[in-house]
């Protein structure tokens, strides 16, 4: 731990970290139940079939160097609100157990150097964090530096990746290794392509070497903050607020030495005058800000996107972008997108991760929930819910469209959804359950969290008039069949007998994020690779489950989905009985499985 904290210190013999039978165990307990990890890669291979002799196999490979990584095959897949896709490399069976190992091995070195700032593809961090980071951190800020690197991830220089690895690695034969899953290329349309930039989107390494890559950037804007922020104070008491603190106060104190002479009504009259100097104490602005000396600057970044808070004016801001840009340009060899990559007063919203982000400039006074008055105090970082995503989403899912009536205004009209018809009614249910809750979990730290609601009660009504179109009959049928005390439930049979579920009812309170990210770089997490593994013990029993016949050389067969089991064969009926997407059998019983 000591050692990776140390940024100078360089790491050697890595490569024999690839020797551990027990890393590849500990890697495919941890992808096997990811929904890529049955999708074959160019050579039609995929994680099934997982066992000892495979391992063996691959190590001896490395061992004697003749490990060549496939080619990626290559997808793609739509991005949101753009015609564009972003290409996806998936990787052959073999591939992704290596890589998710130098994963593992990159990430024990790395992360504990990595930045705070830095929140994308990282261990108990998330685009909540990053969130809440701005909303902690941002606090009186001007001016926004919303940045976006353009085709960030096809455009790393192989060279500076190996750099900068081998500022911290000193053995060759691991840098070999990067190297081999750099230049592995991508097969497209069954042509052969190379790779002389990036890295590819769907690979093992590729999360961590970008967080490596972008480090650069996060040292960068470190040491920026530190000569641009200046030592002068960021506010002081204005002068109006002071008199009406001082009144208030005179008038208290003078009242304390005569109280006792006073009548009672004039007590009464004391004490209203006292409680209106304390209202216009109050609603007094307290402090002046943004002295022109004072300049500080903030800066967070999920993945390749990021953004950058200034106190200063709107040329401090213009020269922080450019400043940025020539060194993306000079250092990385990446180039910042201009048309993404704006400068933005915070009393405008600025788009990051899906949220729209502003300053408040409202000076106001509210109630408490001990019942006292206090004020809100300008320069508060506010998070709030696009409109377009929930509608995006709804019109997404095709639970409604959008109608305009005579008067030019918008009417959301709900919408059956066909493609659900044929499921059944816990199913339909827990999936309108699964994207409400989905969609308000994303924004539970936003200030106007309860806009979900809006959200909610359209794919309620879009769900009533699915179970309508399944059944044949009317919403008002549907309501009377399903309705209890007022709560659209479901029954459905379980081994225990029969239980009920409800449309989601949690309500759309807004939430603290609970994670915390302070101290995370200080103390890696990698416990998910310490836990018993079951799935090597499961092998090590030396006993097929499917024929019970004693077997050293057992292998680990593999499905999607549960549900997609068809047929009534021995091996689908214990799966199906056992609820588990893996079966330990022997090679002839996984050659029967597959015939």
């Amino acid at each position: 731990m000591e050692k990776s904290k140390n940024e100078t210190y360089r790491f050697q013999r890595l490569y024999r970290n690839l020797y551990n039978p027990e890393f590849y165990w500990l890697v495919y307990k941890n992808i096997y139940a990811n929904d890529g990890s049955m999708t074959a890669g160019a050579d039609g291979t995929t994680i099934d079939g997982m066992g000892n002799k495979r391992i063996e196999r691959i190590i001896l490979s490395l061992k004697d160097r003749s490990y060549q990584p496939k080619p990626a095959r290559r997808e793609y897949i739509a991005k949101k609100n753009s015609s564009k896709k972003r290409p996806l490399g998936i990787q052959s069976g073999d591939d992704k157990l290596v890589q998710e190992v130098v994963k593992m091995i990159l990430e024990s070195i790395y992360e504990p150097v990595f930045s705070n700032k830095s929140h994308g593809f990282r261990p108990n961090r998330s685009c909540q964090t990053a969130l809440k980071q701005i909303q902690n951190t941002f606090t009186g800020a001007n001016w926004f530096v919303e940045g976006d690197i353009h085709a960030c991830f096809d455009s790393f220089d192989h060279h500076v990746v190996i750099d900068l690895l081998k500022k911290r690695i000193d053995d060759e034969a691991f840098i070999q290794l990067i190297w081999k899953f750099l230049k592995a290329g991508y097969m497209e349309q069954w042509t052969f392509n190379r790779t002389y930039s990036g890295v590819s989107q769907g690979s093992g390494v590729s999360p961590v070497l970008a967080n490596i890559y972008l480090h650069e950037l996060d040292k960068f804007m470190g040491n920026y903050a530190e000569n641009f922020n200046t030592e002068a104070k960021k506010k002081h008491f204005s002068t109006a607020y002071k008199s009406s603190v001082g009144k208030a106060y005179r008038y208290r104190k003078k009242g304390r030495e005569i109280w006792d002479s006073l009548s009672d009504e004039e007590k009464k009259i004391r004490c209203k005058n006292l409680k209106e100097l304390k209202m216009i104490e109050k609603s007094t602005t307290p402090y002046v800000y943004n002295d022109s000396n004072y300049k500080r600057v903030q800066y967070t970044r999920y993945a390749d996107d990021f953004i950058i808070g200034v106190i200063g004016s709107k040329a401090d801001a213009e020269a922080i972008k450019k400043d940025v840009k020539i060194f993306l340009q000079k250092a990385l060899k990446l180039e910042m997108s201009d048309t993404k990559t704006k400068v933005t007063h915070t009393g405008d919203r600025a788009r990051f991760l899906g949220y729209d982000i502003t300053v408040s400039r409202v000076q106001t006074l509210q109630k408490a929930s001990n019942g006292r008055v206090q004020r809100c105090q300008t320069g508060v970082v506010k998070l709030y819910v696009p409109r377009e995503k929930w509608v995006g989403k709804l019109i997404e899912y095709k639970a409604m469209k959008i109608k305009i009536n005579e008067n030019g205004k918008e009417r959301f009209v709900a919408l059956h959804r066909g493609k659900l018809v044929n499921q059944s009614d816990i199913e339909i249910l827990a999936r309108y359950n699964a994207e409400v809750r989905g969609l308000y979990n994303y924004y539970t730290i936003a200030n106007d969290s309860f806009k979900i609601g809006r959200f909610a009660n359209v794919m309620k009504y879009s769900m009533y008039k699915t179970f309508a179109c399944k059944y044949k009959t009317n919403v008002h049928e549907i309501k009377r069949r399903y309705c209890r005390n007022e709560l659209f439930t479901v029954a459905y049979e379980t081994r225990q007998g029969m239980k009920t579920t409800t449309f989601y009812r949690d309500g759309y309170k807004r939430k603290e994020c609970a994670t915390k990210f302070d101290n995370v770089s200080e103390l890696p997490q990698f416990s998910r690779y310490a836990k018993t593994n079951t799935l090597k013990q499961r092998v090590e029993r030396h006993t097929c489950e499917l024929c019970q016949k004693d077997c050293r050389n057992l292998v680990i067969h593999q499905v999607k989905k549960l549900k997609d089991l068809k047929g009534n064969t021995e091996w689908v009926l214990l799966m199906r009985k056992r609820r588990r997407k893996t079966l330990v059998v022997c090679p002839e019983c996984h050659n029967l499985i597959h015939s």
